[in-house]
């Protein structure tokens, strides 16, 4: 298996007249930790999108594990083993934590949403899986409260549990960090830590929280007005000048 997971070469996607990504290559190893940033309007969702299927480019490729995916919908990626969460919630407001992961775990599997009820012995399997996927973003208190009356953090948490429950070797994250207060988005950071170290998935988020960023990713891929700006490490990102001026601004980088 290709030790690149995810690759995306030349893409380029516009709206009518106006190119969101152009020219934008991406690899992402195995494995890693990577971020996108970019300022509002730089072309981060819209890859994210191209990526995950919700986009198809005008030009360009898409692969994941050796495989072209550029024209393949949404659920046929999550099928092979990607997983994402978004910019905006996608979770079920109404219904509770245990219900949200139960209605991923049952797509995840194929199971028929029916009135006559599971098997004992499947039951038993679903139930555990949630309860696998309640312990490890730290929610099983919280089972059975409606997602709508939890902290954003919370919520979050949620969502990064159903992107968990199709068992996804690849874990996209749209800006994970979004509206959280400091202490919500240390536990969010704290999940992102444990899909890398325990789980072994590959994480590819798109954020603005430069602390977060800096502090999570192995690689940095900076967009501007829809192109590639730079490419590095934390360390090559933070001591980039053209970087500084376009994006991050150099009062900011240099004092995180």
């Amino acid at each position: 298996m290709s030790e690149i997971i995810l690759e995306a070469k030349n893409v380029s996607k516009r709206f009518g007249g106006v190119r969101a990504v152009e020219d934008v290559s991406l690899e992402v190893p195995r494995g890693s930790i990577q971020a996108i940033i970019g300022p509002n309007g730089a072309g981060k969702s819209t890859l994210f999108n191209a990526l995950s299927g919700f986009y198809i480019p005008e030009e360009g490729t898409v692969s994941f594990n050796g495989v072209d995916i550029t024209r393949a919908p949404g659920y046929r990626r999550i099928v092979m083993g990607m997983g994402r969460t978004f910019q905006t919630s996608s979770i079920f407001p109404n219904l509770t934590v245990w219900d949200n992961l139960l209605i991923g775990v049952q797509s995840a599997e194929k199971m028929e949403f029916r009135l006559r009820p599971m098997s004992a012995s499947k039951r038993a399997e679903v139930e555990a899986k949630i309860e696998r996927l309640l312990d490890f973003v730290n929610l099983k208190t919280s089972a059975h409260r409606p997602v709508a009356e939890l902290a954003h953090g919370s919520q979050r948490l949620c969502e990064i549990a159903m992107s968990l429950s199709t068992d996804p070797s690849l874990v996209m994250l749209d800006e994970p960090m979004a509206g959280l207060a400091h202490a919500e988005t240390t536990r969010v950071v704290e999940v992102i830590r444990k899909l890398h170290s325990e789980l072994g998935l590959t994480v590819l988020f798109v954020e603005h929280n430069m602390r977060v960023v800096l502090s999570l990713a192995q690689q940095i891929t900076v967009l501007d007005r829809g192109k590639t700006l730079a490419k590095g490490t934390p360390a090559e990102i933070s001591n980039n000048d053209a970087v500084k001026e376009a994006y991050i601004g150099r009062e900011v980088i240099e004092h995180v």
